[in-house]
């Protein structure tokens, strides 16, 4: 498939995983809450990448990059409430920050690159 070889969703398929880990020791009461929203997040970041670039025009393709640029928003802002909440460590955050905002960076610019 298309969608496998692009290097910028083989990043958010590891940002689902990491994700993953990071809300395991989030608490029991947030499991329907935010350990939810962001885990929906950030899979939407690579199910949008591979929807979109499967069958669709060019301006389909940068509509659901759009979609998955919305959700790395997302995946930051959960990343933000954690970490006010206190279950997302100052360390944890900033590493999972940089890496939704580089896929975030990757997604832009494969947006731009579509005419």
């Amino acid at each position: 498939m298309k969608f496998e070889r692009l290097s910028v969703w083989q990043k958010a398929l590891d940002l689902t995983a990491r994700i993953h880990e990071l809300t395991r020791a989030f608490p029991r009461e947030e499991l329907y809450i935010l350990t939810a929203q962001i885990k929906r997040a950030a899979d939407s970041i690579a199910l949008n990448i591979a929807e979109g670039s499967t069958g669709q025009s060019n301006a389909g393709f940068k509509q659901f990059l759009g979609y998955a640029i919305r959700s790395g928003i997302e995946v930051i802002a959960c990343l933000h409430i954690g970490r006010k909440r206190g279950f997302v460590s100052e360390r944890d955050f900033k590493s999972v920050y940089e890496q939704t905002e580089e896929i975030l960076k990757m997604t832009h610019g494969l947006r731009s690159s579509l005419h």
